[in-house]
């Protein structure tokens, strides 16, 4: 894997268009995403204020958006905050923003509670898994499993040395260091995600963890727990022995703290790490499936080149908007997010390591964007 994940600004069709080909295939579903089109009709009048808030693994992305965004429509003052995905969801219903950013998709139950809202992705993200270990060369990406990480966070298994793990990452000499697990303390789709890898992959965490934004961690002596991605990267740079997942968008950031990154051994029992080829294969496997509200999970997917947690990054929107010129706004402002000429250009997934979203997927959130009225 290419640490700096520095990509020419080049067409995004062209870029996976070569990576198809180098994967005999894979990243076909986005080969065309440069020729979907899409109207954006800007709204003249008084300047029209948005507040978006939530993901802090979307936060990175909204941040390159926003100084952008306010030279295509002058119109429009975008506020954006990075809360957890808990408080984005939670904020975007009771009508406190208008833009909820998640990497969870709402549950039924939230759904049924607050009836009118979407869920529309607009990119596809990933997540890994960081450390901190004492004596463990830089570069040397360790072995995990679904599997050991939930027996970590269950605290079956205390120190890195222990055999599950060595026998693992046989020729890496890991220390009798004691295990630190970061769990995050917000309502959060990183938790979301991770919390849906451990219950695919351990039958023990499947039956009493579960998964959620939130979730009743298991009581470990030692155990840490940090808010936002930004939080989790400076404590587990500062924890000799921790382990932590984090969202893609602050992979440079924990690398640059001098955190390890683990290849997950995927479904079909390979090691991989997120890339963009890795990424795209998964997605490849598992958009099929999207139903026409989109909300569905793209984690753990089959095939051999499938890095196991990516998932859709959501805009969560109230189609009920407070007046026709916000509605307006929003629908604007979420077209040009998901356009590949505007924030899907490889000039803003690069720097995030997200993949824009697929030519194929694009269609349903336009069409759930154009529900969205005053």
């Amino acid at each position: 894997m290419k640490k700096n994940w520095k990509h020419k600004a080049y067409a995004i069709a062209s870029a996976l268009t070569v990576g198809a080909m180098m994967m005999g295939g894979v990243g076909q579903a986005f080969a065309k995403t440069n020729v979907v089109k899409h109207s954006v009709k800007h709204a003249s009048g008084p300047v029209v204020h948005l507040q978006e808030t939530g993901s802090t693994l979307l936060w990175p992305l909204f941040q390159l958006w926003v100084p952008v965004y306010k030279h295509v429509n002058s119109k429009v003052d975008l506020t954006t905050a990075g809360t957890g995905s808990g408080v984005g969801i939670s904020q975007a219903s009771d009508g406190t923003v208008q833009i909820g950013a998640s990497d969870a998709y709402m549950s039924n139950r939230l759904l049924s509670q607050h009836p009118g809202m979407l869920n529309i992705p607009m990119a596809i993200s990933a997540q890994q898994i960081m450390y901190n270990i004492p004596g463990v060369k830089k570069g040397v990406h360790l072995h995990l499993t679904g599997n050991v990480i939930a027996q970590i966070y269950l605290g079956k298994i205390r120190y890195w040395n222990a055999p599950q793990i060595q026998s693992l990452n046989k020729g890496v000499k890991l220390p009798h260091w004691m295990i630190v697990p970061i769990h995050r303390t917000d309502g959060s789709g990183d938790t979301f995600l991770f919390t849906q890898f451990m219950t695919d992959t351990n039958a023990a965490w499947s039956n009493s963890v579960q998964y959620g934004t939130s979730v009743s961690w298991p009581a470990i002596k030692g155990a840490l727990g940090a808010n936002g991605n930004n939080g989790v990267v400076a404590l587990a740079s500062k924890t000799p022995g921790s382990i932590a997942y984090v969202g893609i968008s602050w992979l440079n950031n924990g690398l640059s703290e001098g955190l390890g990154e683990a290849a997950l051994q995927n479904r079909a029992g390979r090691y991989l790490l997120p890339n963009p080829g890795t990424i795209a294969a998964a997605a490849n496997m598992m958009i099929g499936k999207t139903p026409a509200d989109e909300r569905t999970s793209l984690i753990y997917a089959p095939g051999a080149n499938s890095y196991p947690i990516i998932n859709y990054e959501y805009a969560i929107i109230n189609e009920k908007q407070a007046n026709p010129a916000t509605a307006t706004a929003v629908k604007n402002l979420l077209l040009w997010a998901i356009s590949p000429q505007g924030g899907n250009k490889a000039v803003f997934m690069d720097k995030v390591h997200f993949l824009p979203l697929p030519a194929s997927i694009a269609p349903l959130s336009r069409k759930q964007i154009a529900k969205i009225h005053g």
